[in-house]
């Protein structure tokens, strides 16, 4: 709950990503300076905030949607620290990603967690019975057909790198806490 209204109050500061003071800071690094340039210089926030601010109501939406029922599961199984710490490296990671790839700054939005999260449960699903929660398969295959439409650039400028860097985490991380649960 608390991730969902630090994203809703950013989000409305920034009036969805329309008010250029309030959202500069919140970029991963300010449009026309060299890559990392700000971040290089002390600004060490901008790895996480752009995690924060949504472009749109359905944006914000649909990412507090998958937040909400993906990082439940997981806060309920390893704790609400857990789930920071999570959030936290796989929305850096994700920004990162999308950032050196693209050397775009304009981004943001809580999607590479949010397929961080449904990869790791998917994996804890399906390789850690101890987990205790499956997701469906036309859950996974949905996410996935989203994912893969999304590329397409058919749904207009998403962040794909983002989506593919916490996709990917979130898989990894999750097939290895569960094989190595089952080695314990």
């Amino acid at each position: 709950m608390a991730l969902i209204a630090l994203c809703v109050a950013v989000s409305l500061a920034s009036d969805l990503g329309r008010s250029a003071p309030a959202l500069m800071p919140l970029l991963v690094g300010v449009p026309g300076h060299a890559p990392f340039a700000d971040i290089a210089h002390g600004e060490l926030w901008r790895l996480v905030t752009p995690m924060l601010v949504h472009f749109g109501l359905l944006h914000i939406l649909f990412n507090m949607m998958w937040l909400w029922d993906l990082g439940r599961l997981i806060e309920l199984v390893k704790g609400s620290a857990f789930l920071l710490g999570f959030v936290v490296a796989t929305g850096i990671a994700s920004n990162v990603a999308q950032y050196a790839i693209t050397g775009n700054p304009l981004f943001g939005g809580m999607s590479g967690v949010v397929y961080a999260l449904l990869g790791y449960v998917w994996m804890q699903g399906r390789h850690n019975p101890r987990f205790g929660f499956v997701l469906h398969k036309s859950t996974v295959a949905m996410m996935l057909v989203w994912y893969v439409l999304c590329w397409t650039g058919f749904v207009g400028a998403i962040a794909n790198w983002a989506h593919t860097a916490g996709l990917l985490l979130g898989v990894a991380w999750g097939y290895a806490q569960a094989k190595g649960r089952s080695r314990a």
